[in-house]
């Protein structure tokens, strides 16, 4: 992996990521000023689908560069592409995980 594929890799999640944020309605946000459950949840979903999406498209770069149609450079970009994917939805699982946690920590 060279600096300029993960540079490539970054760059094109950090583009999902602001249009994702761009297609976000007005509504997603509810009159206390905080995200709706609704919302986050289209979010979970979201982004565990872009994971499986970058993973079939991994997978078919990879079957092309081994029926010798595409390029190495193609399929080392797809896997960081997909590999950085998954890092981020494991932060977030992660994030959950812990923000549960200090809620059930709380005292009632």
């Amino acid at each position: 992996m060279t600096p300029l594929g993960a540079a490539n890799a970054y760059s094109n999640i950090a583009q999902q990521a602001a249009k994702t944020l761009k297609d976000a309605t007005p509504s997603a946000l509810d009159s206390a000023g905080g995200a709706s459950p609704q919302s986050f949840a289209n979010m979970v979903a979201d982004a565990v689908n872009d994971v499986g999406d970058q993973a079939q498209s991994a997978d078919k770069v990879s079957a092309a560069a081994v029926a010798g149609k595409a390029d190495l450079v193609d399929v080392v970009t797809a896997i960081s592409e997909t590999e950085l994917a998954v890092e981020t939805l494991v932060g977030l699982r992660d994030k959950v995980i812990g923000a549960y946690e200090q809620i059930m920590r709380m005292p009632i």
